[in-house]
């Protein structure tokens, strides 16, 4: 396990969570759930048929002693959870609707996460990104200022000094191809407020590109001084700034030569915010092939409540650390 993960799993430690998981037909999630709660991360709450569930653990060797089990198939229990969440104010769709819909464990899981009766909700091992989405976008809603979720990656690269020492944030990394300027704008907020909750920082997010303050003009230019814009109006409290080349971003010597004006990001820069989906990608590989960096986090950002969209193909270790980001996001958010 890296550093950075024990570092997480041993503050998650602090302050452990109701965790949810609704993917509990996957021996995987069931090995997860078994660490995090030997480890003591969090609590585990199964979702799903008691029978699949049972199964599920006897086939991964995993006993059940110590997790919760909500059982989907109880119809008075869900009525009687659908009530409650409908109370808690205006839904995107009707009671009718959710009853349907929480026949889905992943659905069941946010809907236990949005009435409060579990903290987080950790899937995606076995649905898809846009099952998880939607069922996130349904349920829990996106936070206010924040008009589409995105995904962050923790970049851990061995010799690397920047501003939080070897470990630096890109987003979005997984959602938004090509980006409107609120759409920009939502993603640097969103990771701000995450990282904040996640990692104690104070969050400092540059929007970067080829340009430096107007040293060059395009419509990407444009775009990110209007995002930046909006992010200010939005957010006034937050510190963004942009456009900056990447090593005006971390490089203080390189920011006092390039920019003429005071910046309380330039040079000092936790969070890259890239220009599009690919940028972020193409750079993620790069620094994973030529640096030897390591990527983590399947966090969303955007989101009221803390939800994770893992990776189909993620090993048990890298689920644990997943779920332990999860849990002291939702300490920070407290």
């Amino acid at each position: 396990m890296s550093g950075l993960i024990d570092r997480l799993v041993k503050k998650a430690t602090e302050s452990p969570k109701r965790v949810a998981l609704p993917e509990c037909d996957a021996p995987n999630t069931l090995l997860a759930a078994e660490q995090i709660l030997r480890q003591g991360v969090g609590y585990p709450v199964l979702i799903g048929s008691i029978s699949v569930i049972e199964d599920a653990a006897a086939q991964a060797g995993v006993p059940l002693e110590g997790m919760d089990i909500e059982d989907i198939e109880d119809e008075a229990v869900a009525d009687a959870l659908i009530d409650r969440y409908m109370e808690s104010g205006e839904k995107l769709l009707s009671a009718k609707s959710y009853r349907r819909k929480i026949k889905d464990p992943v659905y069941y899981a946010m809907v236990l996460e949005a009435v409060g009766d579990v903290d987080v909700t950790f899937c995606g091992h076995t649905n898809t990104t846009g099952d998880v989405l939607m069922a996130a976008q349904n349920v829990i809603g996106l936070q206010e200022g924040v008009d589409v979720p995105s995904i962050f990656a923790l970049l851990e690269t061995p010799g690397f000094e920047g501003p939080e020492g070897d470990t630096i944030v890109f987003t979005d990394c997984g959602l938004n191809p090509e980006p409107t300027a609120g759409q920009l704008a939502s993603i640097a907020i969103a990771s701000c407020d995450n990282i904040s909750a996640l990692l104690g920082w104070e969050p400092r997010a540059a929007f970067l590109s080829f340009s430096t303050d107007g040293s060059g003009s395009s419509a990407s230019t444009e775009l990110i001084k209007e995002a930046l814009a909006i992010a200010h109006n939005r957010r006034p409290d937050l510190k963004i700034d942009g456009e900056f080349q990447l090593d005006t971003a971390i490089d203080p010597k390189v920011a006092a030569g390039k920019l003429k004006r005071h910046s309380d990001v330039a040079g000092r820069a936790n969070i890259l915010v890239f220009p599009d989906l690919d940028a972020a990608n193409i750079a993620i590989k790069l620094v994973q092939r030529f640096a030897g960096g390591s990527g983590y986090g399947h966090t969303l950002s955007g989101f009221k409540k803390p939800v994770a969209d893992s990776s189909r193909g993620a090993t048990v270790e890298e689920m644990v650390g997943d779920i332990a980001m999860l849990v002291i996001a939702a300490s920070g958010a407290e």
